[in-house]
């Protein structure tokens, strides 16, 4: 996929991309909110895989806190994985990326790669309903980082989850 780390922009429909993202690559840490630490075994698990935990109510504080670890993770030689849109949404809707994702391939200088899937057809985003099916994933090359501001990483980023979202979403 790439020849070190990248920051891994994963579209979100599912709790399927969550686990799937995970056997992607190695090492990797996953930007999440805090309040997924706080629920018994789950989040006391998730807490030995060193996920770099926001409070998402404290937005500048929280970007100055994935851009700082983020880049010491990078630097380690982590993958870093950010799902841009900022929650689960049903087939067929997407949202906005938000710029954390992006400022920190910006700051950082490492690449992006986009990840689309069509998870969302076979478990519902918020459901423990599955339906039968096959799973569609489209990785992007690397979309390098070398001199861009956050806000044209985002716009190639999600031009490209636009386009093959809508090959997949059919």
């Amino acid at each position: 996929m790439s020849d070190g780390p990248c920051v891994l922009l994963v579209k979100h429909q599912s709790t399927w991309e969550a686990l799937f993202v995970q056997t992607l690559v190695h090492p990797q840490t996953t930007l999440i909110k805090k309040e997924l630490l706080w629920i018994p075994f789950f989040g006391w698990a998730f807490a030995l895989l060193r996920p770099i935990a926001i409070d998402r109510g404290r937005r500048h504080g929280a970007l100055r806190q994935l851009i700082d670890q983020g880049c010491a993770r990078l630097e380690e030689g982590t993958w870093v994985t950010l799902f841009p849109e900022g929650t689960r949404l049903a087939t067929g809707q997407s949202a906005p990326m938000q710029r954390g994702g992006a400022a920190l391939a910006s700051a950082s200088g490492t690449p992006v790669i986009v990840v689309a899937h069509n998870a969302g057809h076979c478990w519902p985003p918020h459901s423990f309903k599955k339906r039968a099916g096959t799973i569609q994933v489209r990785i992007s090359s690397p979309i390098s980082t070398k001199g861009k501001k956050s806000k044209e990483i985002n716009l190639l980023a999600e031009d490209w989850l636009r386009q093959t979202m809508q090959e997949l979403d059919v």
